[in-house]
């Protein structure tokens, strides 16, 4: 297309959406040779923003850092001559909506083409219906599943896909960056779940 794709990546704190997106931006600038630019609203952690910066630095990225709204929409335009925008955003509890508030804030879809929902496949049903609930008054459009090497049920996958009503992009495996990502197979996907219920 004449312009960059732009896609944020929203969900709770603690599910890994700064390390997915850095693994992202790996695979399509090291892999599919894409220009990337990284930006993050993550200025609430410190550590997030040291975190990107030094992944950034790494896949040699450029990085910028915005503080509100006008700031994002400022920063998408100077990547104009960019293939692709990641925009990692601050963990926001499901149970605080003001803050969740403020994201919305954030993700216009005038400027945002995707919102990819981030969820850990560790999270409990109950949590995750509640996720799912609050984070849909944000225009969704895909899912990434986080941490599915730490747990035993992939039942939580298909439920994320059920309440969500939205595909599945990524899931991810582990914590190396850029390695420990994939885009799921879902004959592999199913005969895995099915494969649980085997007595």
């Amino acid at each position: 297309e004449d312009k960059p794709k732009v896609a944020a990546l929203v969900g709770p704190t603690g599910v890994g959406k700064t390390t997915t997106l850095a693994k992202m931006a790996a695979r399509f600038s090291l892999f599919k040779d894409k220009k990337v630019g990284l930006i993050t609203a993550d200025t609430y952690r410190i550590a997030a923003v040291d975190q990107l910066k030094t992944y950034s630095e790494i896949i040699d990225l450029p990085l910028e850092v915005v503080f509100t709204p006008q700031e994002l929409t400022a920063a998408i335009e100077n990547y104009q001559d960019y293939d692709l925008i990641l925009i990692d955003t601050a963990g926001r509890s499901q149970n605080n909506e003001v803050h969740v508030s403020e994201l919305k804030g954030y993700i216009n879809k005038e400027v945002v083409d995707e919102v990819y929902l981030v969820l850990s496949s560790t999270t409990k049903i109950n949590d995750l219906q509640q996720i799912i609930e609050v984070y849909s008054q944000i225009q969704l459009d895909k899912l990434v599943l986080t941490k599915v090497d730490e747990t035993d049920s992939l039942g939580i996958i298909f439920e994320a896909v059920n309440q969500a009503e939205r595909p599945i992009s990524y899931i991810t495996t582990g914590q190396d960056v850029p390695e420990d990502i994939e885009v799921p197979e879902t004959k592999e996907l199913i005969s895995d779940m099915l494969g649980e219920l085997e007595l």
